[in-house]
């Protein structure tokens, strides 16, 4: 595998709340699990430090954290030990067309990036170029599904993940 990417993970399990990816090398890289339901889910996204020191080009956040609202409604996202949250609903916004399947994050760096969603695939963009293509398998394939994150989107990979997650609760969930 080249240093500059792309660099593939593949999501093992299905549940958008519980699940986790490792890399071309069996490595995990990040846990999605339920971590508290009391009074309501808490689940954490975690970038494992193993995986993360073979590539010098992850910045960010080591953790996410979504906490979701009452009966499994939309909450709010934070990174790490950052006492700043985001709303969900404001965290992944709407495309600007009113029939768009678009979904727009910013990261903490400021600059707004673009998920064009569907229930079998998502395309993470930096303005026309993308970075992240998130693909559900075909049935054939042990695990469920496989994200390619370009070298560009090494540096916010955690921020792609989470909002890659957010994406697939949205869409289980039906927000």
């Amino acid at each position: 595998m080249s240093s500059n990417g792309p660099y593939t993970l593949i999501q093992w399990g299905d549940d958008p709340l519980r699940h986790h990816y490792i890399d071309h090398e069996g490595r995990m890289a990040f846990t999605v699990k339920e971590v508290d339901r009391n009074p309501n889910i808490l689940i954490r996204v975690a970038r494992e430090t193993a995986w993360s020191q073979h590539y010098p080009s992850v910045l960010g956040p080591d953790n996410a954290y979504l906490y979701l609202g009452p009966e499994s409604t939309m909450g709010y996202v934070i990174y790490g030990n950052n006492p700043t949250n985001f709303p969900m609903h404001y965290f992944l916004r709407p495309g600007k067309q009113p029939q768009s399947t678009s979904r727009y994050f910013r990261c903490q760096n400021g600059k707004d990036y673009k998920w064009k969603v569907t229930t079998h695939r998502m395309e993470c963009f930096d303005g026309r170029t993308s970075i992240a293509v998130w693909d559900v398998s075909h049935p054939s394939e042990e695990y469920f599904a496989k994200l390619v994150i370009t070298q560009k989107g090494m540096g916010i990979v955690t921020e792609i993940l989470t909002s890659l997650i957010v994406n697939r609760m949205c869409l289980a969930l039906g927000w």
